[in-house]
C-alpha cells in the first residue's frame, strides 16, 4: 500500500494487498427468505437436466421441506410443462408472484412470462443473464428451505451470472455415460472451482436400461466411469438413473409430481444433511 493511498479501489490501478476481489453477489427480494440455494447444471444439453432439478425439487417437497424452481433455461424453458402448470406469473407492490404447482412447489420461468409457451426467446446473452438476476431479485418467494435453480447447459453467460450473483450453496451437474461427457464435466468441475463453488454431487442419467421381462441390465451407452470422475474431483455423492420411459412420460404430460423412485435418495439424504 502506498503511503498516499486515498482507499478508494475504484479509482486506483494498483495491484496492492488491500486490494479485495469483487462482490457481484446480490441479496434476493426483500420479502424472500431462502436458506438452501442449489444449482442444477450440465455440461452440454440433452442429459436431462431439468427432468432431475423437478425430481429433487419433488422429493424435497415431499420430506415437508418449502421448496422452489427457478428456470434459468431462459431460451430453453421445460419446468412449467413439466408440473402442468398453465397459469400466467403476475406481479403486485412488492414484485413478481410465482406460479405454484398442485403440491405447493413455487417456480418461476419464462414460459411463465410469455403469451404462447411456443414463442421463441431471441435475445442477447447480457439480457438472458440480466432476465435471471430479476428472477432472483424481483421475485417475492417468501419462506423457501430449497431452491433448485435449473441452469441452461454449459458455461456460458447465465451460468456465470448464477455463480456471481447468488450465493448458492452447491451445485449438482448432470451427465451421462459416454467418455466424451467425462471431458464436459471436467470443464463445468473446474467452472465451478474456480467460481469457488462447491460441488455437492454428480447425477449420471440414462444410466443403465433394466429389462421389465427378464430383469437383466443393459448398458445401452456403454460402462460407466462416473464413480473414477467422482473420485478424482472428491466429489461426495453419486447416483445413477436408469433409462425409465416412464419418468420421462410423467414430465412430458405435466405430472412430474407423481414420480415413483429411489434412485436420488442419496442426493436428497446429503442435502438434509447441509441444514
Amino acid at each position: 500500500m502506498s503511503e498516499n493511498c486515498s482507499h478508494n479501489c475504484g479509482s486506483c490501478s494498483a495491484n496492492c494487498s488491500s486490494r479485495k476481489p469483487a462482490d457481484f453477489l446480490v441479496p434476493p427480494n426483500q420479502y424472500s427468505n431462502i436458506k438452501k440455494v442449489i444449482g442444477v447444471v450440465s455440461g452440454k444439453g440433452g442429459v436431462g437436466k431439468s427432468m432431475v432439478t423437478s425430481t429433487l425439487a419433488v422429493l424435497t417437497n415431499r420430506k415437508g421441506k418449502k421448496t422452489a424452481i427457478l428456470d434459468a433455461d431462459i431460451t430453453g424453458p421445460s419446468i412449467p410443462k413439466a408440473f402442468g402448470v398453465k397459469d400466467k406469473a403476475y406481479g403486485n407492490q412488492f414484485g413478481m408472484l410465482p406460479c405454484e404447482s398442485k403440491t405447493g412447489i413455487e417456480m418461476m420461468s419464462i414460459n411463465l412470462l410469455l403469451d404462447n409457451d411456443t414463442d421463441p426467446v431471441v435475445w442477447r446473452g447480457s439480457i438472458i443473464a440480466n432476465t435471471v438476476k430479476q428472477f432472483w431479485q424481483d421475485v417475492v418467494w417468501g419462506d423457501v428451505d430449497y431452491m433448485f435453480i435449473d441452469m441452461p447447459p454449459g458455461t456460458g453467460d447465465v451460468p456465470l451470472t448464477v455463480f456471481q450473483s447468488i450465493a448458492l450453496d452447491g451445485i449438482i451437474i448432470v451427465t451421462t455415460p459416454q467418455d466424451l461427457v467425462s471431458m464436459i464435466v471436467d470443464k463445468a468441475v473446474k467452472m465451478a472451482q474456480k467460481m469457488n463453488v462447491p460441488i455437492l454431487g454428480i447425477v449420471e442419467n440414462m444410466s443403465y436400461f433394466k429389462c421389465s421381462d427378464c430383469g437383466k441390465i443393459h448398458k445401452i451407452f456403454g460402462d460407466s466411469n462416473i464413480d473414477a470422475i467422482a473420485e478424482k474431483h472428491n466429489i461426495p455423492v453419486v447416483c445413477k438413473l436408469p433409462i425409465n420411459p416412464d419418468v420421462a412420460a410423467k414430465c412430458d404430460r405435466g405430472a412430474a409430481e407423481e414420480y415413483e423412485g429411489e434412485w436420488l435418495d442419496p442426493m436428497i439424504d446429503f442435502l438434509e444433511k447441509m441444514d
